[in-house]
């Protein structure tokens, strides 16, 4: 009876050696150990050959029109390579994200990391997306912001099937809608609220070019301020208050605000618009307005004094007239991203400062307004890195790639997504 008891005992020593044993291999395995594996090594030599067919890809994605809200052309072409690739469950979800999920062998204990990367641009349909090639340089509207990212999904999926790398956790891509401008991360807030609710324990999301690695949300409030009138004409019905005037008066302003240095906080009239002629007293007008910082404390603050500029300046235009007839102000929000920061001390954070020194890249961590506010603001660990390259002229129709050395964003991102999600 003592010596079962003995062997039990022992049994269950040797189990749990092992499995911790198991643990402390994984969490080892970043970097150069796991640049050392040999399934890890012939991805990243893949990842690397094939480079010139991942900048072909580039170009076709880059050349399919996929403005915010108008992304399914894009969804459509990435649902047939998710699908080409073998990827499992690929569909389109109700917001118009395309995800495509590649199991792990862990189960439900085991990490759920999304990689994702934006569809949309900040281009409208109309724009000639047309790639131009000059040596090493791609000059098209979005070739960098997001066609670099959306194409590492694909070359990640290659490399790994090709060097037959089995994962401990899952990993679901995502080519998600909604992004830039007014999109205002609509595709990854589906992920967490709806398609994916409860799935997603890690997120990296790949978001233009550089060798960079975003760990602070910058966080905005957006608003469309509208002021409406009775309008008239300039000369008969001169004494009208007039709501152009008005937007000057709040413009005036917005431009005096003082804001902080550090941490950084931002404002800008993006969008001004309103009147039919000349000669006519404008029965509205309206503008964009774009507040950012990466401190929410800061970003209230100026959202306080926006708020109340908007009223003042109302205010003053109705009192400088006699009329009766006043003016009214509609502040409509339009935006509203999370801020919050991924600790540069925090385990995702550190398994791409890990994957940047087996490669030898000089990191650097920024802050920046990515997909990735969405997740950070949840609490869940998230980082945004640059897909490798160079870029210039980003959201202009001169916005530029160098392709110089890219395959240092693809080895970059294969190597730190295999230090979430474990290598079997």
């Amino acid at each position: 009876m003592k010596r079962t008891r003995v062997c039990r005992i022992v049994c269950l020593l040797v189990m749990c050696l092992s499995g911790a044993l198991t643990a402390n291999a994984q969490t080892r395995s970043t970097g150069a150990e796991l640049a050392r594996l040999p399934q890890v090594r012939r991805a990243l030599d893949y990842i690397k050959s094939i480079e010139p067919e991942t900048i072909e890809e580039q170009i076709r994605i880059t050349e399919i029109p996929a403005p915010t809200f108008k992304e399914g052309s894009r969804a459509e072409y990435f649902k047939r390579r998710f699908t080409e690739l073998g990827l499992k469950n690929v569909r389109i979800d109700r917001a118009g994200n395309c995800l495509g999920e590649r199991p792990g062998a862990g189960g439900t204990d085991a990490p759920t990391l999304v990689v994702a990367a934006h569809l949309d641009t900040v281009f409208d349909e109309n724009t000639d997306t047309k790639v131009k090639r000059d040596g090493t340089i791609l000059k098209a509207p979005g070739i960098s912001d997001d066609g670099r990212g959306l194409t590492l999904l694909i070359a990640l999926v290659r490399a790994l099937d090709q060097a037959k790398v089995g994962t401990h956790g899952a990993i679901i891509f995502v080519a998600n809608v909604g992004e830039e401008g007014l999109g205002d991360l609509k595709g990854t807030r589906h992920l967490f609220n709806d398609e994916l609710k409860g799935r997603i324990t890690h997120f990296i999301s790949i978001d233009g070019a550089g060798l960079s690695i975003t760990n602070k949300a910058v966080g905005s409030r957006r608003y469309r301020v509208t002021y409406t009138g009775p309008g008239g004409h300039s000369y008969s019905d001169f004494g009208l208050p007039n709501p152009i005037h008005t937007l000057g008066r709040l413009i005036e302003k917005v431009s005096r605000f003082q804001t902080p240095a550090e941490p950084k906080t931002t404002f800008n009239v993006g969008r001004i618009e309103g009147g039919t002629s000349v000669n006519s007293i404008a029965r509205t007008a309206s503008l964009e307005m774009d507040m950012r910082s990466v401190s929410a404390d800061e970003l209230a603050k100026l959202d306080a004094q926006f708020k109340a500029a908007a009223q003042t300046a109302l205010d003053e235009e109705n009192s400088r007239w006699t009329s009766e007839r006043k003016l009214t102000v509609e502040v409509k929000p339009i935006g509203n991203r999370p801020t919050g920061t991924q600790a540069a001390d925090a385990p995702i954070v550190q398994t791409a400062l890990a994957a940047d020194r087996a490669l030898g890249i000089k990191s650097v961590l920024d802050a920046s307004s990515t997909d990735s506010n969405v997740p950070i603001s949840l609490g869940i660990p998230a980082i945004t890195i640059d897909g490798g390259g160079r870029s210039q002229g980003t959201h202009s129709l001169d916005e530029t790639f160098d392709l110089t050395d890219s395959h240092l964003g693809s080895q970059r991102a294969l190597l730190t997504v295999l230090g979430v999600v474990g290598v079997n």
